[in-house]
């Protein structure tokens, strides 16, 4: 059995747009559902502790059209985070970095965050992150300075399909950043599902519809490690 440590985004409350955000329901529960199915252990961390906000779109008629997240959430499945302070690297052999537009405010920059998927990554662990999650893996630097992305191909969340009028909004381009450091590949977006391995232990995805392909992707990989 491993131990994964999923990280949610605690939220983000922009006032003057009106403008609410956090963690993407799919983005945590379908991975979360394969990967404890599979016999893993999943932890649940966040910035601040306690109940992470969740952007109520993911749990929308829209985006979850059988209800099927929004079920687990009301189940209070993730209503209980430890401080991202609080956690050991060590403790851990994958962290999972949950994606919806919170991850852009409070875990991009986040020291904590860095600490802990460097502390794993060096121990031969797994780093992953959905969407737009891999927005701390543009931010982390490596021990000789490099971002964490440096020269690797990785995808993430494209401009293209950002709701109009929100990039106007956010505090960057997680497209544009990527760009700058790695070798962004978004994918064919008319396929739904695209994931990347920048190397046997970095893996990335694009998109809430690619949530379920990033848990087969790791219950594979940590079925190899275990072997």
């Amino acid at each position: 059995m491993a131990k994964v440590l999923a990280v949610l985004s605690s939220g983000y409350k922009d006032e003057e747009n009106n403008y609410e955000t956090g963690w993407w329901g799919e983005e945590l529960f379908a991975p979360m559902q394969l990967l404890e199915e599979a016999g893993h252990q999943v932890d649940l961390a966040s910035p601040l502790g306690g109940k992470p906000t969740i952007d109520k779109m993911s749990i929308s008629k829209e985006y979850d059209p059988n209800g099927t997240y929004k079920e687990l959430y009301e189940s209070g499945k993730a209503d209980d985070t430890r401080k991202l302070s609080d956690v050991k690297a060590e403790d851990y052999d994958v962290v999972l970095v949950v994606g919806g537009h919170g991850a852009m405010y409070d875990l991009a920059k986040n020291d904590e965050l860095h600490r802990i998927m460097n502390g794993i990554y060096d121990s031969g662990g797994i780093v992953a992150a959905e969407c737009h999650g891999p927005a701390p893996l543009v931010f982390a630097k490596r021990p000789n300075g490099d971002s964490f992305i440096a020269g690797k191909k990785v995808t993430g969340y494209p401009d293209e399909m950002e709701p109009d009028g929100l990039l106007e909004i956010l505090p960057f381009s997680l497209e544009q950043e990527m760009r700058k450091v790695s070798q962004y590949d978004q994918g064919d977006l008319e396929k739904t599902g695209h994931a990347v391995w920048a190397d046997d232990q970095l893996v990335t995805s694009r998109d809430p519809f690619s949530s379920e392909l990033m848990g087969k992707e790791l219950v594979k990989a940590l079925e190899k490690k275990i072997k």
